[in-house]
């Protein structure tokens, strides 16, 4: 079932973590009624606010709901998919490697690695190679990622956080829809606001914010939300525009 302590959704489905992640599931299937969601871009403003443990729990949310997923570790510098899916990031095989060699026919079983959930799907990150944004960027990336959802019903692109790298802006060239984790009592608005700001300078829209709120005591427990601030505030500026 891969890592327990992390995939809380496969351990207790019917937890009110659970539900959290399912209502994100939900949420974004209402916001996308004109448009079919196969690409959901996950990211934060730093390091540490949980957003390859959403990832991948809201990966799982979508295979218990019959759809095959594929979740891509694009943090090509420290990515951890692996470790929370006990899935093996073999050298000759992962993210940066089929990045490299993508051509039409190419064997993914290769690079991409069953998990122990079902429908879930895992292409971990591989070795890291000495120019990630250049990988990512490349027309290599884009025929790939193409390819990859005409197999796939969901793609989750685990990113590295955006502040003070461009990895994961450069890759909402490829996602439907966006989204940010930020971490309660440790997330700076500014952080945010900054966060929002990077979006907008590569013309990307974030469609909400997880708010990521732990605590420790005899049983660790976990809380998330859905925030539409980032669409509350494109309604704001509609109706100043309609003025």
């Amino acid at each position: 079932m891969g890592n327990s302590s992390d995939l809380i959704i496969s351990k207790n489905p019917k937890s009110i973590f659970s539900e959290a992640i399912k209502s994100i599931r939900t949420n974004l299937a209402f916001s996308s009624i004109d448009k079919e969601i196969k690409v959901i871009l996950n990211t934060s403003p730093e390091a540490g606010d949980g957003k390859s443990f959403i990832s991948a729990n809201l990966a799982v949310a979508y295979a218990q709901a019959d759809k095959r997923v594929l979740i891509i570790d694009c943090d090509l510098r420290r990515g951890r998919q692996h470790e929370i899916f006990e899935v093996m990031n073999v050298s000759s095989g992962g993210y940066s490697n089929l990045i490299l060699n993508f051509e039409e026919g190419i064997d993914f079983a290769n690079y991409i690695s069953r998990t122990n959930v079902k429908g879930v799907h895992l292409l971990p990150t591989g070795p890291t190679p000495p120019n990630p944004v250049e990988l990512l960027s490349s027309d290599n990336n884009k025929r790939l990622i193409a390819r990859l959802k005409r197999i796939y019903d969901v793609i989750i692109l685990d990113c590295p956080p955006v502040l003070g790298l461009s990895d994961a802006l450069v890759l909402t060239q490829f996602s439907d829809v966006n989204l940010v984790v930020v971490s309660a009592k440790k997330t700076k608005f500014e952080n945010l606001e900054r966060t929002k700001k990077q979006f907008e300078q590569v013309k990307a829209s974030i469609a909400g914010v997880i708010l990521n709120k732990s605590w420790s005591n005899k049983n660790e427990q976990y809380g998330y939300y859905y925030n539409d601030y980032f669409n509350d505030d494109k309604k704001e500026k509609k109706k100043k525009g309609k003025k």
